[in-house]
This record gives C-alpha cells, structure tokens and sequence, in this order.
C-alpha cells in the first residue's frame, strides 16, 4: 500500500459503506477486472491487485478500524505523516529518516494511545510473516458456500434430512488443476516469479495476495485448459443430504466443514453454511415450542358439546371433550404434545372454529327459524 492510497476510493464506495455493500463492490469489481476476462488488457492485472488490496483491509472488520483511525490521523496524507498527531517521541530511538517517504520501517511513534504505526501496519498487513508468506507457494481454502433451503413444516419440527442441490467449485477433470491444456509446457510465472503470490508496497506496508496471473499457483501453461480457461477450477452441481435439527425455524443456520469448494493448491475445502426457511403447515401453526391446531366443529357439537378426535404430530390421536355452550376461538391445552427441543417440549393447543353450512334445504332453515324464535335469537 502506497502512501495516499485512499481504499475507499479504489473500491468506489464511501468511509461509511456497510460490510455487505463493500463485499458487493468487490465481487463486481473484481469479476470486471479479472486476468483472465481481460486477456487483452494489461492493465486489468494492475487494477485487480489494487481491488484485491482494498479489500483485503476494507473487508476486515478489524484492519478496517485500523486503518480507519489512521486515516483520521492523516497517516496517508502522502508527505510524511504530518497533518495527524503522530510525531517521533524525543529519545526513543527513532532513526534517521523515519516517518519520511519511503523509509520503510516507522518505530516508536506516538499516535494519542493507540500504540506505534509500526505496530499497526504489521498487525493489518502481516509484517514479518507476511514477508516470509511471500516466498511460499499460495494455498487458498476452499469458498464458503452459503445456500437458503426450503424445509418441510414437520420435518422442522421433528428432525430428519433434506436433500439440496449445490453448486460448488471442484477440480477441473480435464486438467486436474494445473490449467493446462493437454500436452501444454508449464513455465514459472513472469509477474510473481514462481512465488504464487504479489507484494504490494514496501516494508511494514506490503499486503501479499494471490498472483491474479498464475492464480497462486507459481506457473502459468504455455497454453491454457480449454474446459476451465486456465483457472483449474469447474462449477459442479451435487447433492448433499442436510440434517435438519429437531426444533428448527426460519433463519436457522447449519455449518458443515469441508463441504464447500475445493482448496487451490492444496488449500483446505471450504464450509456450506445452510439458512432453513421453514414452509407453513396446511393444519399447524407454531408458537414457540407450542403447536397450535384449528379444529372446526359444527353449530350442533358446539351448543350440545360433543367429543373430536385430534391428530399429534408424531401421528397418533388424541381425544378433545367439547363441552356444551363452546364458543369459536376456545382453546384446550394438550400437554406435552407440542415440539421437543433442548430438553424442553411444548404443548398442543386446540383452537376451535364452527363450522356454518353456506346453503339449507327449506326444511333445515325453516327448523333453524324455529330454533331461533324459540330461544329468542335475533336473525
């Protein structure tokens, strides 16, 4: 990272962007401006590291509040780093030349408390083992593959599994991820030198990140895979079956390690972090753990009383007394028959509705007049 280099600026978004709008940009950037959609354009490479390098603080939450305060402190005002509050304390040892452009090291400065700019950028841009990381062949863990998936109601509820289709990166089978064509020589990369990764800047300022050439590989064929265009990787559809947990809801989350893509380079598989969407049920509602169940009856059960028979949601029966006079939107508790979770189960309410014929016969309604006068119903 060069003195000036404003990130926010490069990225194209303001001081106050959210971590989601941020990590939008980024993807469409670098999607623009990558190598391998731009192989005309040598200037697409210099962009795509500038991308990669804003991002690689921006879409850190602590090395953004990092370099947020050093922004405040006018550390990348491009002379020195006047115009901020930092300044060489008398007798600490710094060296001649620290805190000018380009002396590389800055050490004991005082910053109103928030330790030395030395610190800070080796802590936000890896300092020494950052340098060391550069002389190493990149590996890169595998994507996180993120997926919201439709749950059946009772499957929520109970547990049980669910099949998901997913679209992942593997390795390219044509060739087995080196991006070369079949019969292709593979050379030593010209814009990392073998090493797989770039440096941007110079001493407590260099950020490394894969080579956007060689794709953290070191070498680059003489002529590229045919089937991925060079990147070692294809997008694959499989199936996985997710587990679904007793007691799920919408919003529910689920990590299954090593399930995402594939690692480069040797790197580790990435995660698939599934969301549940639970689906509404035709004769459950949920409240809680509770389990709430209309159950229609009709105007005779509800002003004689009578008895109904309810359906659990392991599907057994269990038998409801209505007692004589029962209004609509009565509820009766069953307990311990609503969802397990945790140790804990909730209970089935019954609600009851009445049922109203829509159409009667002349004889039925001329019956219902009678009822009505004789019990001095208004109609």
């Amino acid at each position: 990272m060069a003195n000036g280099t404003d990130y926010y600026a490069v990225l194209g978004v303001s001081s106050s962007a959210t971590a989601d709008e941020i990590k939008k940009q980024y993807r469409r950037l670098a999607k623009q401006y990558h190598p391998d959609a731009n192989q005309n354009d040598p200037k697409a490479a210099e962009r795509f590291k500038e991308i990669s390098e804003a991002h690689n603080v921006l879409g850190d939450a602590e090395k953004r509040k990092q370099y947020d305060d050093m922004r405040r402190l006018g550390a990348f005002g491009g002379v020195g780093f006047g115009g901020g509050r930092a300044s060489a304390r008398p007798g600490a040892g710094a060296r001649p030349g620290a805190g000018q452009p380009g002396a590389g090291t800055f050490t004991d400065f005082d910053v109103g408390g928030i330790g030395g700019l030395g610190d800070l950028f080796s802590s936000m841009f890896g300092g020494a083992a950052g340098a060391r990381g550069a002389r190493a062949k990149s590996t890169e863990k595998g994507q996180t593959v993120e997926q919201t998936i439709d749950v059946p109601f009772r499957t929520a509820a109970t547990g049980g599994k669910v099949p998901v289709e997913l679209e992942v990166n593997e390795e390219c089978a044509l060739c087995r991820g080196s991006g070369a064509a079949p019969g292709a020589q593979v050379k030593p990369c010209g814009e990392c030198s073998g090493r797989g990764v770039i440096s941007f800047g110079q001493g407590s300022f260099a950020v490394n990140r894969p080579c956007p050439v060689c794709m953290g590989r070191g070498s680059v064929p003489t002529e590229r895979c045919g089937s991925c265009r060079g990147s070692g990787e294809a997008r694959v559809r499989r199936t996985v079956n997710i587990t679904v947990p007793a007691g799920a809801e919408t919003g529910t989350k689920v990590r299954l390690r090593g399930q995402g893509g594939k690692g480069t380079s040797g790197g580790q598989a990435g995660d698939l972090v599934i969301t549940f969407t639970v689906l509404p049920d035709r004769f459950y509602k949920r409240d809680g753990l509770d389990l709430i169940a209309a159950v229609p009856i009709n105007i005779a059960q509800a002003t004689l009383g009578s008895k109904v028979s309810v359906k659990t949601l392991d599907g057994k029966k269990v038998a409801i007394r209505i007692p004589a006079g029962t209004s609509a939107g009565r509820r009766f508790k069953v307990t311990g028959q609503g969802i397990e979770k945790d140790g804990r189960k909730g209970d089935l309410i019954v609600e009851i509705t009445i049922a109203v014929p829509e159409t009667l016969t002349e004889a039925q309604e001329k019956a219902m007049r009678d009822f009505a006068d004789a019990t001095g119903m208004k109609y």
